[in-house]
């Protein structure tokens, strides 16, 4: 199926490791050119390769933009140099968070605001940029937040704050797809469930992950990042372009509504 990525510009962000590194490929692969965006300065020579790789591999023009997805002005800085650098964006994947543990009577408020920002600030930040570039071109463009099941259900295992950034993420989208459906502005969201990724692997042993999740998910399996990121390649493609507002489920089951 012809998607219609073939020479977009796509911001990925958190987009050099586990679900946004399947989400950069993918799009590569379809003739996107990729703004790979990485959290720590200490990758740039993992993410350099990436994108060598991509640009070699799908003859695209990807590039990689670090940036603190805690730091405002860092946030603001990722839009501008990908948007002078492509002079326009079509597509914006808010991507990037963290997964921090604690449980609600031992958390830090230092942790609390930290996923906050990370998680929900920095797309409000990047969601805001992406919508005012788009009005100002006259061009229609799509957005795509990563939410999670744990918007739906909450959690039960140390993850209050994420699930409230990720709850609070669905909203934001919703009410921004109210907002911009006009102007042809399309804004969803993917709400993931488990999935085989560093952030999910650096926290538990498979012998945890087996215990705590398969028997939650009606497949019995835990995903692929790269069975996430198809979900990102149909709502951003001419496909989904009477879909807004939307939320897909990609949790094996976890979350049926």
């Amino acid at each position: 199926m012809h998607l219609g990525l073939k020479g977009k510009n796509i911001i990925v962000t958190g987009g050099s490791s586990g679900l946004g590194m399947a989400i950069s490929e993918q799009f590569a692969k379809e003739g996107a050119n990729v703004i790979v965006h990485y959290n720590s300065k200490s990758k740039r020579e993992k993410v350099i390769k990436f994108i060598e790789q991509l640009n070699e591999t799908y003859s695209v023009n990807c590039i990689a933009v670090q940036a603190n997805m805690e730091n405002s002005n860092d946030v603001h800085q990722l839009f501008n140099v990908a948007l002078e650098y492509y002079k326009h964006i079509d597509i914006l994947i808010n991507n990037a968070g963290i997964w921090p543990t604690s449980f609600v009577k031992d958390m830090e408020e230092s942790d609390f605001e930290r996923t906050l920002k990370i998680n929900l600030q920095s797309p409000f930040l990047l969601s805001k940029k992406m919508v005012n570039h788009l009005l100002e071109q006259e061009r229609k463009g799509k957005i795509i937040n990563i939410v999670s099941q744990a918007a739906f259900h909450g959690s039960t295992s140390g993850h209050a704050h994420y699930a409230a950034s990720k709850g609070g993420l669905v909203a934001f989208t919703i009410s921004l797809a109210r907002e911009v459906a006009e102007y042809g502005i399309n804004v969803n969201a993917v709400a993931p469930g488990i999935m085989k990724t560093p952030m999910m692997t650096s926290k538990l042993t498979s012998e945890q992950i087996e215990e705590r999740y398969i028997n939650r998910i009606p497949l019995r399996r835990i995903s692929d990042p790269e069975e996430v990121a198809y979900s990102c390649l149909f709502l951003a493609s001419d496909k989904a372009d009477y879909i807004t507002g939307a939320t897909i489920d990609v949790t094996g089951g976890m979350l049926m509504r």
